[in-house]
């Protein structure tokens, strides 16, 4: 599986190995070892040892191996969770609450030092930024751009409604500006756009599925996971299927076959194509690919 691809990234608590070790059999794209929310104050620092072990012992197959350390808020914490872990080389961390630029700038730096300490290239360990308070989504524009190491902007619902004050309901409504804000501005600078977690693990997977697929006609790429239950399906809704690469592949052939001919917009399936309709059509393969489908 290609490292860019993240279609689900899944949580698993960072003082928990067994956890950790069923996680690197699932074939999920991210597994994220958590050391803010999913660990108690008490055992933060057993998460660092579990963590840095893990990364160093555990065979992750294809899976991109992250590390959500705690926010950049609390100097204290989130310096010793990336010192204590780097050495074991995961992939990149995932910044939470990030709400200025400079907090990921303070992170950047400080993994440049760490690079040199370890002789491994600069700028090699990647970024994810989790926004999930007011003062982040209008920050947004900022964050985008603050670190070159920086790949995907990732929408935190639960945090955010809190932070503001709001009702969390099954719906979204209350948060569907911010989710908007983070798609949007992780396309116009070209990051990925991850969707919060799905939190109702009594719910049935038709709902996941459901909200998954809003997540992804909304331009999102992927979807944080917080069971190893949701992983099939948000990999699956994210995946093209074989009807849709089919209709990709022969809509940019039909195109292809007008220009040579000097037509510019042309009937396909009895709908009007134009540029647009081509860079879906191109998307849908590049994903297909990035998925590990031959298109």
């Amino acid at each position: 599986m290609p490292i860019d691809t993240r279609r689900a990234l899944l949580f698993m608590p960072g003082d928990d190995r067994r956890k950790i070790e069923k996680g690197a059999h699932l074939e999920v794209d991210s597994i994220i070892m958590d050391l803010e929310d999913g660990v108690a104050v008490s055992n933060k620092a057993l998460a660092r040892d579990v963590t840095r072990t893990a990364l160093q012992e555990i065979t992750f197959g294809n899976s991109e191996c992250l590390v959500r350390i705690n926010p950049v808020t609390d100097d204290r914490l989130f310096q010793d969770d990336l010192l204590l872990t780097f050495a074991g080389r995961p992939q990149g961390y995932m910044i939470p609450k990030v709400e200025t630029p400079e907090q990921l700038q303070v992170i950047d730096q400080r993994l440049t030092e760490l690079e040199h300490q370890y002789q491994i290239a600069e700028h090699s360990t990647i970024l994810l930024a989790l926004i999930e308070t007011a003062r982040g989504v209008v920050n947004l524009r900022e964050i985008a751009q603050a670190s070159p190491r920086l790949r995907a902007l990732c929408f935190g619902a639960e945090d955010l409604a809190g932070d503001m004050g709001a009702i969390r309901t099954s719906d979204g409504w209350e948060g569907f500006y911010a989710k908007s804000a983070v798609v949007l501005h992780a396309k116009a600078f070209d990051l990925q756009a991850i969707d919060t977690p799905f939190i109702d693990l009594r719910a049935d997977d038709a709902l996941l599925s459901a909200e998954t697929e809003r997540s992804a006609q909304m331009g999102y790429t992927g979807k944080l996971a917080i069971h190893p239950r949701q992983v099939g399906v948000i990999q699956q809704v994210f995946t093209p299927t074989a009807t849709q690469i089919d209709r990709a592949r022969r809509l940019i052939a039909s195109h292809e076959e007008h220009q040579i001919n000097g037509v510019g917009v042309f009937v396909f399936e009895g709908k009007m194509v134009d540029m647009p309709m081509i860079r879906a059509a191109n998307t849908i393969l590049t994903r297909a690919r990035s998925a590990g489908i031959r298109v």
